[in-house]
């Protein structure tokens, strides 16, 4: 039994490493001067360098993009939600005809395609006047995080006795009072994760980002990144760098929220 448990945890440990080696390439490209990018004599740079992080900050458009991806996910994540947890409660506890097929409907919906929604979206935001806005991407994104948040907060509210809730409303309190004061605390976890879930897919979402942005007033990192300039080469040192700036605000949040994400997918995993 030993045996089996080394070799499992070295195949984990040598998978992770083979995980890691593309990040670590990116972070050491990033610090490389050019005239070494293209040598392979040795694993770290011999004269390691600012400069391309220095360029990335003072000469692109990342440090607007950035500002724009944090800005369309956290706006994403709050009014998903604030959508979503009144939607779940309600699937989870009112008396609703058809409530299964209707939350099968609502997960089913998932399956279809971001492209298949981008050319009414585009019509719609334009006719509306929110092309290149922040709105136009926080309602595209916003549309398609609820049916996945609201399935995953609707099982989390499923595994809170219900006694908690009637005892609530035994003392006179309403609907509201019991999803703010009772629920909602005992779901914390599960909230956490599905936010950050959320805000993960807003920060990493491309097309609609692409297709409904025209300028740098609203583009975010993942264009930013496509359309980042080189005309006569391809600066890759530059690219590197703004590629690790563009990762380090979604390991943040992780390593932040990383006790309530694991108490989260533990009471996820444990539902019956």
């Amino acid at each position: 039994m030993r045996r089996r448990v080394h070799a499992w945890d070295v195949m984990i440990l040598v998978m992770l490493a083979a995980w890691a080696v593309p990040y670590f390439w990116q972070v050491r490209t990033s610090f490389t001067p050019d005239t070494e990018l293209l040598a392979t004599g040795s694993v770290l740079p011999s004269a390691p360098t600012l400069l391309h992080y220095r360029a990335v900050a003072e000469k692109s458009v990342m440090p607007r993009a950035l500002g724009n991806s944090v800005g369309v996910a956290s706006l994403t994540t709050l009014l998903a939600l604030a959508l979503g947890l009144p939607a779940a409660y309600a699937l989870a506890r009112l008396p609703i005809p058809a409530k299964n097929l209707l939350l099968l409907v609502v997960i089913a919906s998932t399956a279809f395609p971001q492209i298949t929604t981008v050319s009414p979206l585009y019509l719609l935001l334009r006719a509306l006047g929110l092309r290149d806005t922040w709105t136009a991407l926080v309602l595209a994104n916003t549309s398609f995080a609820l049916p996945l948040l609201i399935w995953l907060l609707a099982g989390f509210i499923r595994e809170i006795p219900i006694q908690l809730e009637e005892a609530a409303f035994l003392d006179g309190a309403g609907r509201l009072t019991v999803l703010r004061l009772v629920v909602l605390p005992l779901v914390a976890p599960g909230v956490a994760s599905a936010a950050l879930l959320t805000f993960l897919a807003a920060w990493n979402e491309f097309l609609f980002a692409y297709t409904f942005t025209a300028t740098e007033a609203s583009r975010t990192v993942p264009v930013a990144l496509a359309l980042f300039p080189g005309v006569f080469e391809i600066p890759w040192g530059d690219i590197a760098a703004a590629s690790i700036l563009a990762s380090l605000p979604p390991v943040v949040i992780v390593i932040a929220l990383q006790r309530w994400l694991v108490r989260g997918l533990v009471a996820g995993a444990l539902k019956d």
